[in-house]
């Protein structure tokens, strides 16, 4: 007998939407939950991936205001009530088994877009030791790996540093929030005869944060970045 029977039977599947469990076995979602996720859907900024509200509009408002380190990036689902409750359970509540849908939804519709980034390695954003003790994991390494797995990019965990423990970004303006993470990323490893990198992380809100990392890596002598998060805040 298959041994994920038993595996399913003791630990049946939640879904990342109701954290009920998911009927019918075998998929990740539920399929009434799966319709009420926000897809990020276009147009979009052409550098960060938010939705805008005219295909005349190049850039959103932030990526207007604020240069960006970063090439662009791609975004999974608008960061609304549904999105921000499954990922506060992801990383609160140890619901790292929602990241199995999150990545292969990813990896599905994004893929030929992904290939075309040519990217040499997936690169999470690391959170803080002391945090990740707390959480046990982390969230954007767990979705790089997920992504690594179904894409075949191998995955580096060791090329940026959290090397400061930032306060909470809730509550701060773009600029506040850049100022946050100053100094917060630091170059790790490099990898040999790495050009073009991938970022992931769970939500992107004013793109501080993969701002600080991108600015980290080009430090380095990366020459191309880009990056996936889950969610992503609303353009305007």
């Amino acid at each position: 007998m298959n041994p994920s029977f038993f595996v399913d039977l003791l630990f049946p599947r939640r879904c990342p939407v109701c954290d009920d469990i998911v009927m019918p076995k075998g998929r990740l979602i539920c399929p009434e939950c799966l319709k009420k996720l926000s897809i990020v859907k276009g147009p979009v900024c052409k550098k960060c991936g938010k939705e805008v509200i005219s295909g005349n509009i190049e850039y959103c408002f932030d990526c207007v205001r604020h240069k960006r380190s970063f090439d662009y990036g791609l975004a999974l689902l608008n960061y609304d009530e549904i999105a921000r409750k499954s990922m506060s359970k992801i990383k609160y509540k140890n619901r790292r088994e929602y990241l199995d849908f999150y990545g292969e939804a990813m990896a599905f519709r994004y893929e030929k877009q992904i290939r075309r980034m040519n990217a040499d390695v997936l690169v999470p954003v690391p959170v803080h030791p002391l945090r990740k003790r707390e959480r046990g994991f982390n969230q954007a390494e767990v979705l790089a790996n997920k992504l690594g797995e179904f894409l075949s990019i191998p995955v580096s965990a060791n090329m940026l540093i959290r090397n400061k423990n930032t306060m909470p970004q809730k509550g701060l303006d773009p600029t506040e929030r850049l100022k946050n993470l100053e100094e917060a990323f630091a170059p790790g490893l490099r990898e040999n005869e790495v050009e073009g990198v991938i970022l992931t992380d769970d939500i992107y809100t004013t793109g501080s944060t993969i701002e600080a990392c991108a600015r980290a890596l080009k430090k380095t002598g990366i020459k191309r970045i880009y990056f996936l998060t889950i969610c992503i805040g609303r353009g305007q």
